[in-house]
């Protein structure tokens, strides 16, 4: 389907002051697709994966729809983590921010239910919720239905698969009949049909129709990193490869401008091209980038359209694109004329069930790959001195040079010294390797396919085994039902998480706190 700005669906302005300071320039299919049957009062069915932008999909025209003048309960979007409750409460945030008077509240467990009653107290328009808080805040009457305008169901086939169902009804037999109701999922099992038939009114049904992909022969790979450590793996990429020309894709108009600054200020020749920018200054930057002035170019996928430029030699996507045809779009940069290419796609936490959607739809493989050392990123800048030292050998013209090495050698250094001590001042000082630490999983005595970790807590500590599941999926965004078994001793416990995610969650928990308490984690047996 042609490609819809925001403008063109009927958007308040304040809702689109909102989306230009976020930096998206256009809207994905499911929002194109969504906003306008849901502004009409449609319920509605939309089959879309996660990271499509349904929560913009829905949140947009709820925005608008929502009466600012009436603090009652007018929607209420059901979820089924606190996860992504939260996500989807802080999207909606920042989506009603020139929106005056309008307040959304995110309710679920594990977190002290009077802070929840005392802000329900002062009026909240929109709730974002998991089943089980919601109905215990209707029992307790801190949540009234009877003004429920909008009902959301978010990834519907999950809360099912969760076993919500009876909650789910519960909540929605308790609403007006007359309510819109929205679902989104990504698979539609009989269940989700059978809830539509019993509490929706004709609902119209959207799917996102992916195109037949096809990726070219490119080398494509992937690295888990925490969000604060994007941009020094970048960095670590970048130095490693050390590409003659890389473009670097973001999702937005404002982390292109982000991480434009940060590059820059690091020394980086790079530039960057987004849909603000006039034509004349695109095609300045555009000629610099062909030409080699700059030999990075930072881009959104709008602005990167028409690009044609042979000689790139890697791909960084430093957001995880919103759809697989992006994807496909952003790689295809690379490996033009039969050259080889390099694509190279920073995941963070949730965002890997994402990379699998594009590997699934592109039918392409992307490996796993470490973010490079620093041990690695010397090798590769004494390899590139080497061989300018062996071209300048060749082109000659050395006497004058030759005589001042002479002349040190006879002060007692030989000529391996002088040539070992040029070649560390040309490198500089190696810091100390602290972003990701490389330990070994493969001994740690944990299931097959798992990593056996050792954390010095226990049961004196009055630790048990959810707010062990808690506060790693609350750090790294791994879903619970990923972690394995649970082991927990006196004084120290032991959990199993996928090898892959190993690395990650011993980054994000060191000189982390479990119940008020500092904790340490290693692997075990080590």
């Amino acid at each position: 389907m042609p490609q819809i700005k925001f403008e063109d669906l009927k958007l308040s302005k304040e809702l689109l002051k909102a989306i230009n300071d976020m930096g998206f320039e256009e809207a994905t299919p499911i929002q194109a697709q969504t906003i306008p049957n849901i502004l009409e009062g449609k319920d509605l069915i939309g089959q879309a994966q996660t990271g499509t932008g349904k929560t913009a999909a829905f949140g947009l025209p709820i925005l608008d729809m929502i009466n600012p003048g009436d603090k009652k309960l007018q929607a209420v979007i059901l979820c089924p983590t606190r996860e992504l409750a939260i996500q989807v409460a802080e999207e909606i945030k920042e989506l009603s921010k020139y929106k005056e008077n309008i307040r959304a509240l995110p309710v679920y467990g594990g977190q002290p239910i009077e802070r929840q009653i005392n802000a329900l107290k002062k009026g909240v328009q929109i709730v974002i919720g998991t089943p089980g808080r919601v109905l215990d805040h209707m029992r307790r009457r801190t949540l009234k239905m009877h003004d429920v305008k909008i009902s959301v169901l978010d990834e519907a086939d999950e809360m099912l698969d969760m076993g919500f169902r009876e909650d789910i009804e519960k909540i929605l037999e308790d609403m007006p009949k007359e309510r819109q109701t929205l679902m989104f999922s990504a698979t539609i099992p009989n269940q989700i049909l059978e809830l539509a038939g019993e509490y929706m009114n004709n609902p119209k049904f959207i799917k996102v129709v992916h195109k037949e992909l096809t990726v070219p022969n490119i080398e494509q790979f992937y690295l888990e990193v925490k969000g604060k450590a994007k941009l020094e793996s970048l960095c670590r990429l970048i130095d490693a490869y050390n590409p003659n020309l890389s473009l670097v894709f973001c999702n937005t108009k404002k982390k292109v401008d982000e991480l434009l600054a940060q590059l820059q200020a690091r020394g980086y020749s790079a530039d960057g091209l987004h849909g603000d920018m006039s034509q004349p200054q695109r095609d300045r930057v555009m000629s610099k980038f062909k030409t080699g002035t700059i030999d990075i170019l930072v881009a959104t996928d709008v602005a990167a359209r028409g690009l044609d430029v042979e000689a790139v030699d890697a791909v960084f996507n430093y957001d995880v694109p919103q759809n697989e045809e992006y994807y496909v779009h952003r790689i295809g940069r690379t490996g033009r004329a039969g050259k080889p290419g390099r694509a190279f796609t920073l995941v963070v936490g949730r965002e890997i069930y994402k990379l699998k959607d594009i590997e699934r739809y592109a039918k392409t493989k992307i490996k796993r790959k470490d973010v490079p050392t620093l041990h690695d990123i010397e090798e590769t800048k004494i390899g590139l001195i080497l061989e300018k030292v062996k071209q300048t050998i060749e082109n000659g013209g050395l006497g004058r040079y030759i005589e001042i090495i002479e002349g040190m050698a006879e002060e007692d250094y030989t000529s391996l010294d002088l040539a070992a001590a040029l070649l560390k001042m040309t490198m500089g000082d190696v810091q100390e390797d602290d972003l990701i630490p490389n330990e070994d999983f493969e001994h740690t005595g944990g299931a097959p396919g798992m990593a056996r970790l050792f954390i010095n807590i226990g049961r004196k500590h009055k630790i048990r085994p959810g707010d062990i599941v808690g506060a790693i999926a609350g750090e790294t965004g791994i879903p619970g039902k990923l972690i394995g078994t649970i082991d927990i001793y006196d004084k120290f416990t032991f959990v199993e998480v996928p090898k892959e995610y190993a690395r990650d969650v011993l980054y994000a928990m060191k000189n982390n706190q479990i119940k008020g308490k500092k904790i340490n984690i290693e692997p075990a047996n080590k």
